[in-house]
């Protein structure tokens, strides 16, 4: 038989503790727990009152794209060419035509390239042209949110996105010795890189290791100065950074590809789209999208769920492919579900939002109705597995708990959330959504709390 409490919005002791011995109430914490055979909680507490959900809306954003494009939609990425192809010479231009793939990685691009210098492309005696017209972004300050636009996380959505439109900046000291060195990966041929990094005594350690980078012309420009001083402890140490617009990117990366592969390019850079006279030479299919949801729940990537959104948006109403209109197919697909979409509001489909909003309760519902789904393994597969992968990685590793916990996980500035599947030691599934939504949460107390309730659940 299953557990009942005599009282569904009474908190287990162990958690009515951490609350009080933090100062905090229940008015801003919602949780909803829920065996997926039962139609009763065992706890509800303020289930319909929408809260910011952080990273575990990316639940709701990848449910939906599993449910309306299947888990074998691929994306397609197409090289189109103007002019006469002859003797391995284009008398014209190569277009890239992007169908907003979230995986375009660099490694995957040369696989791209590799198949147009396969069927004859060698010398592009034109411009390379790069058509991203499948996806309008609505425009944004890419540093609104935290006033970091150079963070990878940060990046805004491009039917043409390569390699996330991120590269690792690798500062090393060289073998010989030396003053500090800096590589990229992916390189970029359009990158200029000014190296002030100077060298520091003493060990490996302190924030960057001592280095510092700008952009000197912004983020839309090719330039990156990095300076600071290396401890002499330090061998290699890496950043992440977004740099350029989209296409400049992409171009960047294109170039030195195609350089590898034996082929020149004469001319430069243009956007725009494939014209009607020209002809299609190859097309590229991403990994399949089960494979991204995978990535994007276990990894909580913020820039793969903005493109799945606005693929869901061109795919289910109409190109170009925008966030308002990804949002309208995820309320539509809702209300189609029969689920409550008062006050829902999904914003950019990551939750790098402070808009963001929805209640334990209807993501309990979701994630009831996706337990009863076809999709359900694929869905549930993608989840962190606590104390093995993901950002579940390092909580409960070594404990019962481990490997017993499908959640996602959230966090934000005053938000900490987790939403998902709890396989307690009874044998009984649980779903278990924790919406906590109060000042300092996320410093300590949000996961305390989760904790506590986790061993809870697991418990019945």
């Amino acid at each position: 038989m299953l557990p009942v409490m005599a009282d569904e919005t009474a908190l287990p002791p162990s958690v009515q503790r951490i609350l009080e011995g933090h100062g905090l109430g229940k008015a801003g914490l919602s949780i909803v727990i829920r065996p997926v055979d039962a139609e009763q909680p065992l706890l509800a507490l303020n289930p319909e009152t929408p809260r910011s959900p952080a990273s575990t809306i990316k639940l709701l954003t990848t449910f939906a794209a599993l449910d309306l494009l299947g888990p074998a939609y691929s994306w397609r990425t197409e090289a189109w060419i103007t002019g006469d192809l002859s003797e391995g010479r284009l008398e014209g231009d190569l277009i890239l035509k992007g169908g907003g793939d979230p995986y375009l990685t660099t490694e995957r691009f040369w696989t791209f390239l590799r198949d147009l210098n396969a069927r004859g492309l060698r010398h592009i005696d034109g411009n390379l042209v790069i058509d991203n017209s499948y996806f309008d972004p609505e425009p944004e300050d890419p540093g609104a949110f935290d006033g970091q636009p150079w963070r990878t996380y940060n990046v805004s959505p491009d039917a043409l996105l390569v390699n996330l439109k991120a590269v690792q900046f690798r500062v090393y000291r060289p073998a010989g010795g030396g003053r500090p060195q800096v590589i990229t990966d992916p390189v970029l041929a359009n990158l200029k890189i000014d190296n002030r990094i100077g060298t520091a005594k003493g060990p490996c350690r302190g924030f960057q290791r001592g280095v510092a980078i700008d952009l000197p012309e912004g983020l839309g420009g090719n330039a990156v100065q990095l300076s600071g001083r290396f401890p002499a402890g330090c061998r290699e140490y890496s950043l992440y950074r977004t740099v350029m617009t989209p296409p400049q990117f992409a171009y960047g990366v294109f170039k030195p590809l195609w350089q590898q592969l034996g082929g020149s390019l004469s001319g430069d850079v243009r956007i725009g789209v494939v014209p009607d006279d020209a002809q299609r030479l190859s097309r590229f299919d991403s990994v399949p999208l089960a494979e991204v949801v995978r990535n994007v729940n276990k990894f909580s990537n913020n820039v793969m769920t903005r493109q799945l959104l606005l693929t869901m948006g061109a795919e289910k109403e109409s190109e170009p492919g925008t966030a308002a209109k990804g949002r309208e197919v995820i309320n539509r697909w809702l209300a189609d579900l029969g689920l409550n979409t008062d006050g829902i509001f999904v914003d950019n489909g990551s939750g790098l939002s402070r808009e963001t909003r929805i209640s334990a309760g209807v993501m309990a519902d979701l994630l009831m109705t996706a337990w009863r789904h076809p999709y359900m393994p694929e869905f549930i597969a993608s989840m962190p597995l606590s104390g093995m992968d993901g950002t579940m990685r390092n909580r409960f590793r070594g404990t019962n708990l481990a490997g017993h916990l499908h959640v996602k996980t959230g966090r934000l500035d005053d938000v900490y959330a987790i939403a998902g599947y709890v396989h307690a030691r009874s044998g009984t599934r649980y779903v278990v959504v924790v919406f906590h939504n109060d000042k300092d949460v996320h410093r300590g107390p949000g996961r305390e709390l989760q904790d506590a309730l986790l061993r809870w659940v697991f418990s019945q």
